[in-house]
């Protein structure tokens, strides 16, 4: 079938498809919720592998690898509901506004998608309708929830960034990613800085904005919950050995920061 003919939502994901939403932990009772835009790397069956060899689509242009690994075992650790999304970035990208180029990239650092290209309106939205709207969904109806019976929700998006970009080396091992919060990231960054072993970004390597961020603008800045973003450096999170270690660091470090702010009176007891 031709790509574009996916522009109807009950066939872009047939019955061996898997849903777009993963849950783990939906009874967690820590005030951290953690969300995961680029979890996976699935793409629809009817769209093939988008015109893209196997080793394109193993790269970060197709996921964020490794954070996958610290993910599961972060929500565990801490006790916290854990929302992911499945499907590849290359797909429709989960934290892009659905109305810019970025959201189904006809270019992805220097590599073409063929399968993005010469798209039909109809099939745009069949994606987006397929896996955007179902994982935002879910984490509004949480949110929703949440609020609505008084459970304290601080929000944290959990990223992986490749060590080098566009051949520039990045030397930060961990960044903190915020906008308008003026409580969590401080807090994130004062006791990442406490690690001796860790160079830590401010905003780096990328910074959020409601022009290049769909989750944190929409899910915690307009519903004014405490937010920030992690972006965890590829390379040290490669292997489960890796993943467990900074799934241990951030668990250590989400409940002092837990212990802090209810010391504040910024979260309740």
């Amino acid at each position: 079938m031709d790509l574009d003919s996916a522009g109807d939502i009950s066939l872009l994901l047939g019955s061996e498809d898997v849903p777009p939403v993963l849950e783990v932990n939906a009874a967690g009772n820590s005030p951290f919720l953690l969300t995961c835009d680029h979890y996976g790397r699935t793409i629809p069956r009817i769209l093939g592998d988008l015109g893209l060899p196997e080793g394109e689509l193993t790269r970060h242009i197709a996921w964020d690898p490794g954070i996958a690994g610290v993910a599961q075992p972060l929500s565990e650790r801490l006790d916290a509901h854990l929302i992911a999304q499945r499907y590849s970035r290359l797909v429709i990208d989960c934290n892009r506004p659905p109305d810019t180029l970025s959201s189904i990239p006809r270019i992805s650092e220097a590599t073409v998608i063929p399968g993005n290209e010469a798209l039909a309106r109809d099939a745009v939205e069949a994606r987006r309708q397929a896996i955007f709207d179902p994982y935002h969904r879910r984490i509004r109806e949480v949110i929703d929830r949440r609020l609505h019976d008084g459970i304290p929700t601080v929000l944290v998006s959990l990223h992986s960034f490749t060590p080098v970009y566009a051949g520039i080396a990045r030397p930060w091992h961990i960044g903190t990613l915020y906008h308008r919060d003026t409580r969590l990231p401080p807090l994130l960054l004062k006791l990442l800085r406490a690690e001796a072993d860790l160079v830590v970004g401010d905003n780096e390597p990328y910074a959020v904005s409601d022009e290049t961020d769909y989750t944190i603008p929409v899910h915690g800045e307009a519903r004014g919950l405490m937010n920030s973003g992690i972006e965890i450096r590829q390379d040290l999170i490669a292997d489960q050995a890796g993943q467990k270690q900074w799934a241990d660091r951030l668990a250590r470090i989400l409940d002092e920061i837990k212990t802090i702010l209810r010391t504040q009176q910024m979260l309740p007891a």
